[in-house]
């Protein structure tokens, strides 16, 4: 059960990281994820008060340093998308599943030989994938910053997220989704950017914030049946369906050498899953 709710996160988060970035390419980053956050917001504040139960255990509230994480992960994403292609900027962030099974291995895990060689067949893939060829040599492809970025964010979500979610997935899912609304609202009354956004898009933006809720709230009910380790790494896969939105939907192309990266990337993230 732990690994059917993690690969539904994945794929839930897979769908609202292409989508949702798309939208922060036309409206801005912040503008666009007021809304995601919102919409996300009042989809889980209205399950748990149907559910209508207390918090279980305090450490629900680890979700609070998980969301503050999360939330700038996903804002370097955003902005690593509206400057670079999501076929880059998607696998680097991947690369978040490192930093789980460095955390298992702390706690006591062993890895095996094919998560050590998926860890370095990674490694070796972002290096490829950062490099864009041009006519005077190679140069970094543009959102490659950003997106190491994104991999520290969501690299440091996992591993709290899942003691959170071990406590009480509901509770916590509720409070990483407060936490991340303020975040961002905390972001917008600093850099004031126009929040005004047409109904249609709206609705669009409202939807991505509750499939990236959902994704959240599938990988706290996976943290209760499987270790940080594997259910981190498997909610990694996201980047093998936004890669796949990408090359259908925009048509993206990289250069080879940047194919092999991606390549090289995602298949790393395998390794690491299923080692």
């Amino acid at each position: 059960m732990g690994i059917a709710l993690a690969l539904g996160a994945s794929l839930t988060w897979g769908l609202a990281d292409f989508f949702g970035p798309l939208q922060g390419r036309t409206l801005g980053a912040l503008r666009a994820l007021v809304w995601v956050q919102i919409g996300g917001l009042v989809a889980i504040a209205v399950i748990v008060a149907v559910r209508g139960e207390g918090p279980k255990d305090a450490l629900a509230l680890l979700a609070i340093p998980a969301a503050v994480s999360g939330t700038l992960g996903l804002f370097a994403y955003y902005r690593g998308v509206a400057v670079g292609a999501v076929s880059i900027v998607a696998p680097i962030a991947g690369i978040s599943a490192v930093l789980p099974v460095i955390v298992g291995i702390i706690s006591g895990d062993r890895p095996s030989a094919w998560q050590l060689l998926g860890i370095a067949a990674a490694l070796v893939g972002v290096f490829l994938a950062a490099r864009e060829p041009g006519r005077v040599g190679t140069r970094l492809a543009s959102g490659v910053g950003l997106a190491l970025l994104a991999a520290l964010g969501f690299g440091g979500y996992f591993p709290i997220m899942h003691a959170a979610g071990n406590a009480d997935f509901w509770w916590a899912s509720l409070i990483f989704r407060i936490t991340s609304t303020s975040v961002i609202l905390a972001a917008v009354a600093v850099r004031r950017p126009t929040l005004v956004v047409e109904p249609v898009r709206l609705s669009l933006l409202a939807l991505i914030g509750v499939g990236d809720m959902l994704g959240n709230l599938l990988f706290a009910a996976a943290s209760t049946t499987g270790l940080v380790s594997v259910t981190s790494v498997l909610a990694s896969l996201y980047p093998i369906v936004t890669v796949l939105l990408a090359r259908v939907v925009l048509s993206e192309r990289v250069a080879r050498s940047q194919e092999a990266g991606i390549g090289l990337t995602l298949a790393g993230v395998v390794l690491i899953s299923v080692g």
